[in-house]
């Protein structure tokens, strides 16, 4: 008979399994389940991943930008340092605690863990696997045991409610501020000052995620001789109508800026640079149906730039803005780029 002792215990490596087989294994596990393949973009979830946030199996779409939208706005920075340091070997690992977004709106707070299973030659993540689980409970046991250290635990609920009324309408004020702050007052679209923060995000997002992020820099052709000609209020007029154009050719996921006076910019996530031209012509051909405005046919000039790896927002924004004054030079209403 042979000895319990000298039986050899079976080693699998995920890496031997292949992704079928993985993801019918992770299909049984309760917790949620994730393995994201960077080289593709594809991203599977299991089962137990949509039950934890109350959706159908399978009912998103597999990719990066799933995760994305489901973090908590106030947590996302902090989930991606950590991300990111395990992505760049400064970290052995990924672990952290953030709330995560339900089908209902509704958020609920997960611990998420994961490990680089392969690398490419270059060094660069090939596959990454990890795994959810709801903390609610455990959060809620903190928050009962931190109240139950409190001697005073009635005047404290009262006076969390009156801070937590209190903070509501202070929230309520700052969204209001912050919508001011980051809106253009004619036109009601971003700002140079949300654009300013919304591309260096961008970029850090088309590098972390090797996706492409392209540019349209654009501005009305002779706007200077439409406000000489016919007063300011025409020129604003004439650029509200320019902005509703504009804004009927822009897709989900794109931002639309006023960069200043008659010149805009808008930012195109994912998105080649002849993803970026087929707008920018879309655009163009649009404004082609507005009335002119007295003697002047309204168009635009257009600078097209994708992003270069590994290459800042100045950079990027420097060469549509070329991009743009070549147009500019080769004849106006053109596209260049």
């Amino acid at each position: 008979m042979v000895e319990l002792s000298s039986i050899e215990p079976l080693k699998v490596s995920l890496t031997d399994l292949n992704e079928d087989m993985l993801h019918a294994i992770l299909e049984l596990v309760s917790d949620g389940i994730w393995d994201w393949n960077a080289n593709t973009g594809f991203v599977y979830r299991n089962r137990g991943w949509y039950d934890m946030l109350g959706y159908e199996p399978h009912a998103l779409e597999n990719n990066v930008l799933t995760w994305e939208n489901a973090i908590h706005p106030d947590d996302y920075q902090r989930v991606m340092m950590h991300f990111d340091d395990h992505l760049h070997q400064r970290s052995p690992h990924y672990q952290t605690e953030y709330r995560c977004r339900k089908q209902d709106g509704s958020y609920i707070w997960i611990e998420d863990r994961g490990h680089v299973i392969a690398r490419n030659a270059n060094g660069s993540v090939a596959r990454m696997i990890g795994a959810n689980r709801c903390i609610e409970d455990k959060k809620r046991l903190l928050e009962q045991l931190e109240r139950r250290n409190h001697s005073l635990e009635a005047m404290v609920e009262e006076r969390t409610r009156e801070l937590s009324l209190l903070n509501q309408q202070l929230q309520a004020q700052l969204d209001e501020n912050r919508k001011l702050a980051e809106s253009d007052t004619l036109t009601g679209i971003a700002n140079r000052y949300l654009l300013e923060k919304a591309l260096p995000l961008e970029c850090e997002r088309s590098q972390r995620f090797r996706q492409p992020l392209s540019l349209i820099a654009m501005d009305i052709d002779d706007f200077k001789n439409i406000n000489d000609h016919y007063g300011h209020a025409l020129g604003d007029a004439a650029l509200v109508h320019v902005v509703e154009s504009v804004k009927r050719c822009v897709r989900e996921g794109d931002l639309l800026a006023r960069w200043g006076g008659d010149e805009f910019i808008v930012i195109l996530p994912n998105s080649t640079a002849a993803t970026a031209r087929a707008v920018a012509e879309n655009i163009r051909l649009e404004l082609s149906s507005l009335p002119p405005v007295g003697d002047f046919q309204v168009t635009m000039s257009f600078g097209v730039a994708q992003r270069f790896e590994d290459e800042q927002q100045t950079g990027l924004l420097a060469r549509a803005d070329q991009a743009l004054y070549r147009s500019k030079i080769i004849g106006k209403n053109m596209i260049s780029g």
